[in-house]
């Protein structure tokens, strides 16, 4: 840049800023050492300057007092105590072994079963070996067969033959299974009229000879053997005995 040029500046300004510069020192003077205040810019020194303003001390820049090498100040960290409750010591209680009975030889343990209270049984209709569940029963000892109704005995005891010891008659509890009023066996090609099937092997209710054996059958007598025919419907249970 080029080099300034200065006006002269008048005796009343500068009367001026001497007396503001005193008012400077004594303010710096109250407020303590160390307070730099900046006096106002002025135009660099030339020649003929003043003797007032030349006598000033020049302010603008405070002066940190030198102090060396000095370390950076380094912040501890705070130390955390953690505290743990005091240790428990557990008590460990002995181990004990739970005796082994030894059987001594020659010594016989007797153990008792719990009673057991057997299972009840349907209460058997009188005279009948068959129970209240069962629309027909039949007694292969005695040779005799009831129709029933629940407790009740609506025809019986009839007299009937049952199967001989080459096809004797199953005993248990069945079903009928179907019916047909005429009938012709296919394996021995007899008659076997008002026939009434409730067990496996074509084993049947039908009208029958007394004096000689079924297959397996059971035998009435016409009468009869209408009236088991005409009361028993599929699914009906039959008892044997």
């Amino acid at each position: 840049m080029g080099a300034h040029r200065w006006r002269r500046v008048s005796a009343p300004v500068r009367t001026r800023r001497a007396l503001t510069a005193a008012a400077l020192v004594a303010v710096a003077a109250l407020g303590g050492a160390g307070v730099a205040l900046a006096a106002p810019a002025g135009p660099p020194p030339a020649s003929g300057i003043d003797p007032v303003r030349a006598g000033l001390p020049l302010f603008g820049t405070a002066q940190r007092p030198a102090t060396g090498d000095t370390a950076p100040t380094t912040v501890a960290p705070r130390a955390t105590t953690t505290s743990r409750p005091p240790a428990t010591s557990r008590a460990t209680s002995p181990q004990t072994t739970t005796p082994r009975t030894t059987t001594t030889p020659g010594t016989t343990t007797t153990t008792v079963p719990p009673a057991t209270t057997p299972t009840a049984r349907p209460e058997g209709i009188a005279t009948t070996p068959c129970t209240a569940t069962a629309r027909a029963c039949v007694d292969l000892a005695s040779r005799t067969a009831w129709l029933l109704d629940g407790d009740r005995i609506v025809r019986g005891p009839v007299a009937m033959q049952h199967g001989g010891s080459e096809y004797p008659t199953p005993t248990g509890t069945f079903t009928v299974q179907w019916k047909a009023e005429q009938y012709t066996s296919r394996e021995f090609g007899t008659p076997m009229p008002y026939s009434v099937f409730f067990a496996p092997g074509g084993v049947a209710f039908h009208e029958g000879r007394q004096d000689t054996p079924s297959a397996g059958c059971v035998k009435l007598v016409l009468d009869d053997a209408k009236a088991w025919y005409s009361y028993l419907q599929v699914g009906d249970e039959v008892q044997v005995h």
